[in-house]
């Protein structure tokens, strides 16, 4: 799932701040636009700094490996899950909290869910797939770190304190996440835009968050 830094500094951060956050945000997109030009392996970090007009030592300052150019934006927010579902209002589901969680995302075409059609989001994501390396990252950040985030909050509120029904529950919500944002991801990649896949991904979500929520029941039982 492709998250961007985004471009704005946060309201509230000292002037020093900002200028490292806009620093941070020059190296990433420089590295981006070179990797997406000749490909991840074939870009030194050196190429990278004097694209982004600093020093090599500061790159590694502000990203410490050649993969975190790439991952590292995204991976700050591999604990949304557990924050959505730890800050949901008394009375609301898991199930529903991820799920108008994600619909709010989608319609603001939150990178995240793999339903944006900006032209530097679908360069990350292609980046992604084309690179082994990466690809493996992704998968286990969002597959396994943010399952064990989402379990263990999940079993925080347990008062059986049942640690398999908590992962089982967890890797149910997060294999629906991820299934959706991986279609959304391929038919941005196939060169549809955003904004005419929105409603059929609406319905997806709607339709995958409620398997999970009224679970599989009879769901393909055969006839025959």
């Amino acid at each position: 799932m492709v998250k961007s830094t985004g471009t704005a500094a946060p309201d509230g951060l000292s002037l020093r701040e900002r200028k490292k956050r806009q620093t941070a945000i020059r190296i990433w997109r420089s590295a981006i636009a070179l990797f997406a030009e000749r490909s991840f392996d074939e870009v030194s970090v050196a190429e990278i700094a004097a694209a982004a007009e600093v020093s090599k030592m500061t790159v590694f300052n502000y990203f410490p490996s050649k993969e975190d150019l790439v991952m590292a934006p995204m991976e700050q927010h591999v604990d949304e899950p557990a924050r959505v579902v730890r800050d949901r209002a008394p009375g609301t589901s898991v199930v529903a909290a991820l799920r108008d969680h994600f619909l709010a995302a989608l319609a603001g075409f939150d990178p995240a869910t793999g339903l944006n059609d900006d032209r530097f989001t679908i360069d990350v994501v292609q980046l992604i797939h084309r690179t082994p390396a990466l690809a493996l990252r992704a998968t286990t950040t969002f597959s396994h770190t943010a399952n064990e985030l989402l379990a263990a909050e999940l079993l925080a509120e347990d008062p059986e304190g049942d640690r398999v029904l908590a992962r089982a529950a967890a890797a149910q919500l997060l294999g629906v996440r991820v299934t959706l944002t991986t279609e959304n991801q391929r038919r941005m990649l196939a060169g549809e835009r955003a904004a005419d896949v929105l409603p059929e991904a609406v319905d997806n979500a709607r339709r995958a968050f409620d398997l999970v929520e009224h679970g599989l029941g009879d769901y393909g039982t055969r006839t025959t």
